[in-house]
């Protein structure tokens, strides 16, 4: 299969490959999608093929507006009311009580969906048109890093989907913030860009963010979204250490660090948002030189970068 790269002018032709039970990438707000028409299951099975994903890890449904959330879930709460219609369209995901429109496939076999409404206009328009929900899951291989740019769903999905719509680089630049709905009180079981003190600021309820749990919801596993070079984490006196023996090294700072010659430096910001915006493609970018590890420093251990820390711990080297 030879995989289209579409301009974002030309969903009609994305849908009419959606239609036809192809799967295609497509921008959000987060991080690209694999898009497949959510009541098509042998499209769904594609997304599953294609990324060498589990199929019992469950995707993500992603409807146009609030005013769908209805035809995919039931026994909404009060609080989910008030969290779609402050948040959406935004990079926040409600696990809720599926109806028995949506298929096992989706859910992994669990009783509950994962819903959001996607932040950008490419996604919107796609959905539209389509005149369904979508899956749409990272596009890329089961793993690997997320991509915000288009080269870099083809860096590991080329050939394996139909097409690409060229959406340009993602604003946000990480995945949504999963919440779990269905528990009297609230769980963030994904950290993301909606933190939990804007979401209690909503609800006026406190609301659970446990950092480790066994759910079965899209990226809770202890090895995901790594980069192809072995990363990790340290402390800037450990990378100094490490200096001393280790050559052909990228090291990822927010911090003012000392430059060694045998290393090559990526600055990162010190805001969180701007943080994560970059994040994935500065892995990506790692990746294409040709160091053999990646240092990152410690990000700072406040709440509100609990979605950076989730997702380099998850990449590191174990």
């Amino acid at each position: 299969m030879k995989t289209k790269l579409l301009k974002a002018d030309q969903i009609n032709q994305a849908v009419n490959l959606l239609k036809d039970g192809e799967i295609v990438a497509l921008p959000t707000e987060t991080v690209y999608g694999l898009a497949a028409d959510a009541l098509n299951d042998h499209a769904i099975a594609k997304i599953f093929q294609a990324k060498n994903r589990p199929a019992n890890h469950p995707l993500i449904l992603h409807t146009e507006s609030y005013d769908q959330i209805n035809d995919w879930a039931i026994n909404i709460s009060e609080d989910a009311k008030k969290l779609a219609k402050h948040f959406w369209p935004g990079p926040l995901t409600m696990i809720l009580q599926k109806n028995n429109r949506v298929s096992s496939l989706i859910t992994g076999g669990l009783d509950t969906v994962g819903l959001r409404v996607p932040d950008h206009p490419v996604a919107l328009a796609l959905i539209k048109k389509l005149g369904n929900g979508i899956v749409a899951p990272s596009a890329n291989a089961h793993k690997k890093t997320s991509p915000t740019k288009p080269e870099h769903v083809l860096k590991t999905l080329d050939g394996k989907i139909a097409a690409i719509i060229d959406g340009g680089t993602c604003s946000v630049g990480i995945e949504s913030t999963i919440i779990d709905m269905t528990k009297p009180i609230p769980v963030i079981v994904r950290p993301g860009a909606i933190t939990a003190k804007m979401i209690e600021a909503v609800i006026n309820k406190t609301v659970e963010c446990p950092l480790k749990h066994s759910q079965k919801v899209s990226g809770n596993m202890e090895i995901h979204y790594q980069p192809d070079k072995p990363l990790l984490i340290l402390s800037l006196d450990a990378i100094e250490k490490k200096l001393a023996t280790e050559r052909s090294v990228a090291i990822m700072h927010y911090s003012e660090i000392v430059h060694h010659k045998d290393a090559t430096y990526y600055k990162m910001p010190k805001n969180k948002n701007e943080y994560a915006r970059v994040l994935y493609q500065t892995l990506y970018t790692i990746d294409a030189t040709h160091v053999d590890k990646i240092f990152v420093e410690i990000p700072p251990t406040f709440a509100e970068w609990s979605d950076i820390n989730d997702r380099l711990s998850k990449a590191s080297w174990k």
